[in-house]
Order: structure tokens, then C-alpha cells, then sequence
């Protein structure tokens, strides 16, 4: 696939020159999607480049001069430079802040603390507030996502699990949680985490978990199983429903392009691990693409030439290239995988078309190095790369 950067130690160093260029010059808060270009060459920061055998696929500079190993990690200080925070606790839940991908910036959720943490490069985590959950299922804190008029407002949105329910909530900094949508069914074991983001259009977009009972999935009186989209107010876009479709078991994670034209959705199934596309009414029954091997799909980030999944299982991101119609135009592609990559990345959240926020969950099932869990900047697409099949 042409103009992808497919080498984990690429994406390492591509990231470390877009946080250089932060420490020496600003930018808007929001400048045109085009106008991001880092201004110094991409340098080595990890082992030396592995042989693929052929020419290289990336756009850009490359890589020039000697290779640098990364120091490993001392307590919770970190060495690699696409580390945003360190020493955080199981981050599900990541939501990226509106920037231009210069000093990458998100609020990360730890799905057993409920606390939401704003990181960013060079400084220390900072409490944006602590929700109360109930993690003793394999819920707690699994969504975030930003208001959509979040410039304005300050306000989040996360989906939580409660000891009676799973719920959407919204909060302000420093504030308690308030109810948006209630009453969603909460499973005795299972089937209790979600995902959330903004459908780029003005409203929230909820994948939920079938509470255990796959019964309950594709009961239409049922919110269990469901994509729903609702407004800031936890009420329906249009009509009088909020699903959008059904047919859920146990998402990992949703995501919609930044252009608002596409929605995935990742969901852990009975004998597979599977990616959807969301179309409004139409059931979830015929995957995009099937993991048989269940490497444990998590989040997800959709850009116009690729779709991006977290493998929490196997630890490592793969991505899928696609064609302008949307089909898939070849295999997904490994990368960060060990022992370059960050281990078990969950949460995932698109900031720009080049950069995506991630973070790790390593702390749950390991294993474990001193820093984790960390929340890590990628780069997704260089600029000016292409999709399409090689």
C-alpha cells in the first residue's frame, strides 16, 4: 500500500518530529486540516530500521543517520517520545481534544477509577473530574467522547456502568456527573462495556454491550446490543427511537470518520472478533472483516484511506486500506507490534487525519513495564499520503 507509513519505528519517529516542532513554535487552535506539516526531518528514535526488502512506502522525510535506541522506561518516566502521560490505569476511554496534531492533547478515562485525566506532552496528567463506577464486571468507565459543541461548553460526555445500570453522563471540569441516558441494562458478568464518540454531525453515537443476554441484542424494546445516536439532551436525532441498528455483543469500540460520512463499529463475537460499518437500519449481521484468530478488537479510527483497530489481545494496531468508494483493498497490516510497540492498546480517538491518540491496558492483563498504562500519540497517515492496494 502506497504512502502508509507501515513500520512502527516510522511512526514512533514521525511522532517525536511533530512533538519537536511544538516546542518551538505555535499554532491556532484550529488551522486548516491541510496546513499541518512537521518543519523539521524525521529522526530515529527507536532500533534500527528493519530490511523490507523494497522501496519505502511512507511519504516525507525519512529516517537519516545513525538509529538511537529508546532508553527503557525509569519508574514512571518514559523515554519515547509518542508517550503523553505514564502510570495511568487501564485507558479504555479516550477522547482527543480539537487541535492540529503539533502538541497532541486528549482527555484518557481509566475504566476502573472513573477518573478522567487531561495529558499532554511534557506534563503531568491533571484530574479533569472522577465519575463514580462500578468495574466489577467488565464495565466501569469504557466511553468518552467531547460535546460537539465542546469549545464552547467544556462539557464530556462517558458511558459508565453503575451497581444498577450502564448510563451516558455528562460533566464539566472539576464537576459531578450528571444523567443523560439512563437505564441501559446492566449484565450480573458480562456484556456491560461500550464505546462513544460524536458522529460528527451534531450528535452522540453509543455502542452497547448486550448485558449478557444475546437475547437482549436483537430485541428491538432493548437498548442492550444496540448503536444508538442521540442528542446532547439524551434524546433521538429524528423520530422516536434511539437505535440506529442492532445486533451487538461485546463492542470495543466505534468511531466515525472526521468527515462525518462513515461509522465502524468493533464487537467481540461469539467465535470471532469482527468489524461492522454502521448503516442506519440496516442489522449488524454481515462483517466488514473477521478475525477468527481473536486478536481482540478495541478501539477504532477511520480516516478516508484507512480504517485503524486496536488489538488489546495481541497488542498491536492493524490497519485495513481502503478505495474512495469505501470497499477494503487488501489485508489488514500489523503494526506497533512488539517489541516496538506499546503492548495492549485499547482506547483510540482520531484528532486529525494524520494523528491519533491511543491508550494502553497493559496493567490489566499484562504484561507490564514501570509507566504503563500509558496514553501514546501515533501517526495514522503522513502528510499528503495516499491509500490503496500495492
Amino acid at each position: 500500500m502506497a504512502g502508509v507509513l507501515r513500520s512502527p519505528i516510522r511512526l514512533v519517529a514521525a511522532v517525536c518530529a511533530v512533538l519537536a516542532v511544538a516546542s518551538c513554535a505555535s499554532f491556532p487552535e484550529q488551522p486548516p486540516a491541510a496546513s499541518w506539516q512537521p518543519e523539521v526531518p524525521l529522526t530515529p528514535q527507536a532500533a534500527p530500521e528493519p530490511d523490507t526488502g523494497g522501496a519505502d512506502g511512507g511519504g516525507g522525510a525519512q529516517p537519516t543517520g545513525t538509529p538511537t535506541k529508546i532508553p527503557p522506561p525509569d519508574g514512571c518516566t518514559d523515554f519515547n517520545p509518542a508517550v503523553l502521560a505514564t502510570c495511568l490505569d487501564t485507558v479504555v476511554a479516550v477522547a482527543a481534544l480539537p487541535g492540529d496534531g503539533s502538541n497532541p492533547t486528549a482527555l484518557v478515562g481509566e475504566r476502573k477509577t472513573g477518573r478522567i485525566l487531561m495529558v499532554r506532552k511534557g506534563q503531568a496528567p491533571t484530574v479533569f473530574a472522577t465519575i463514580p463506577v462500578d468495574a466489577a464486571t467488565d464495565g466501569g468507565l469504557t466511553g468518552l467522547a467531547l460535546s460537539p459543541n465542546y469549545v464552547e461548553d467544556q462539557l464530556v460526555f462517558a458511558y459508565v456502568t453503575t451497581a444498577t445500570d450502564n448510563r451516558v453522563v455528562r460533566v464539566a471540569p472539576h464537576d459531578t456527573a450528571k444523567p443523560v441516558l439512563t437505564g441501559i441494562p446492566r449484565g450480573a458478568h458480562t456484556g456491560n462495556r461500550g464505546s462513544l464518540t460524536q458522529d460528527r454531525r451534531g450528535a452522540l453515537v453509543l455502542a452497547t454491550g448486550d448485558a449478557g443476554s444475546p437475547t437482549a441484542a436483537a430485541d428491538q424494546s432493548s437498548l442492550a446490543g444496540k448503536v444508538l445516536r442521540f442528542n446532547t439532551d439524551g434524546k433521538p436525532t429524528t423520530g422516536k427511537s434511539l437505535v440506529l441498528t442492532s445486533g451487538l455483543h461485546a463492542p470495543g469500540g466505534i468511531c466515525t470518520s472526521l468527515d462525518g460520512t462513515q461509522t465502524w463499529v468493533t464487537d467481540r463475537g461469539a467465535t470471532a472478533d469482527v468489524l461492522y460499518k454502521v448503516v442506519a437500519g440496516k442489522p449488524l449481521s454481515t462483517p466488514a472483516w473477521t478475525w477468527p484468530d481473536r486478536p481482540g478488537v478495541a478501539g477504532c479510527a477511520a480516516t478516508p484511506e484507512l480504517v485503524w483497530i486496536a488489538m488489546a489481545t495481541a497488542g498491536n494496531l492493524q490497519n485495513i486500506p481502503q478505495a474512495p468508494d469505501g470497499s477494503f483493498t487488501g489485508k489488514p497490516q500489523v503494526t506497533l507490534a512488539a517489541p516496538d510497540g506499546f503492548g495492549k492498546v485499547d482506547g483510540l480517538d482520531l484528532m486529525t487525519n494524520q494523528i491519533a491518540v491511543a491508550g494502553t491496558v497493559n496493567k490489566q492483563t499484562g504484561p507490564a513495564i514501570s509507566s504503563d498504562d500509558r496514553a501514546v500519540a501515533i501517526i495514522v497517515q503522513p502528510q499528503g499520503g495516499g491509500g490503496g492496494a500495492d
